[in-house]
């Protein structure tokens, strides 16, 4: 504890010289209300979630929907604004130390999802371990697997990762691809883009104006 509380210390001598102290005091009021806010949802879900320090910024949220559904969330996680977590069914989800999740991301659980320690995942992305049964081959209406991040994962803003995804450690994947599949450890992934330009003659445009 005497080393969490120098480091702690320590940083925000740092950020006071670097940003100003009226700054840093209104950055860390907001770190201290987004560690409250996890505080909230661990005894909202008692049984359901287990944690250690982490912080739970404005408009994000923790949903568990069912009570096979379990929750880990290790030391120093941060969540910023506006994230959707759900667990539903016997979902398994597991953040490990040190993980960042940026604004808007999405995380649907409802068999097993675990991040890996160093992970950080930029604004915007969706992860699914489970896709709908449009089919209608049996009963259960969702078709389920898992994702796998590795450690120390750099997630570029607005991917999406799909179900039966496992993302080998120290891994890059590139802003706006669709991810399914092994993507190996020490890779960068993208998916290609080409650029299509369809032409049409300027009377066509005013003619819809």
């Amino acid at each position: 504890m005497f080393n969490v509380l120098k480091k702690i210390w320590n940083t925000i001598q740092s950020q006071s010289k670097e940003r100003g102290i009226y700054i840093t005091f209104l950055m860390n009021l907001s770190h201290v209300i987004g560690i409250i806010r996890a505080i909230f949802y661990k005894l909202l879900y008692v049984k359901g979630m287990k944690s250690s320090i982490f912080s739970l910024q404005a408009n994000s949220r923790i949903e568990i929907f069912n009570k096979k559904s379990k929750v880990r969330i290790g030391k120093f996680v941060y969540i910023r604004k506006n994230a959707s977590i759900r667990i539903d069914f016997s979902g398994q989800l597991d953040i490990e130390d040190y993980v960042f999740i940026n604004d808007n991301c999405n995380i649907n659980c409802v068999n097993r999802i675990r991040i890996g320690k160093h992970t950080k995942i930029a604004p915007n992305v969706c992860i699914n371990d489970h896709d709908h049964n449009y089919k209608g081959e049996d009963r259960d209406h969702l078709l389920r697997g898992e994702v796998i991040i590795g450690e120390n994962v750099w997630i570029g803003a607005n991917v999406v990762i799909l179900r039966d995804t496992v993302i080998g450690d120290n891994s890059i994947v590139a802003a706006g691809s669709v991810v399914k599949g092994d993507i190996p450890s020490n890779t960068l992934y993208m998916n290609k883009r080409e650029n299509k330009f369809v032409h049409y003659p300027a009377k066509v445009m005013r003619d819809t104006v």
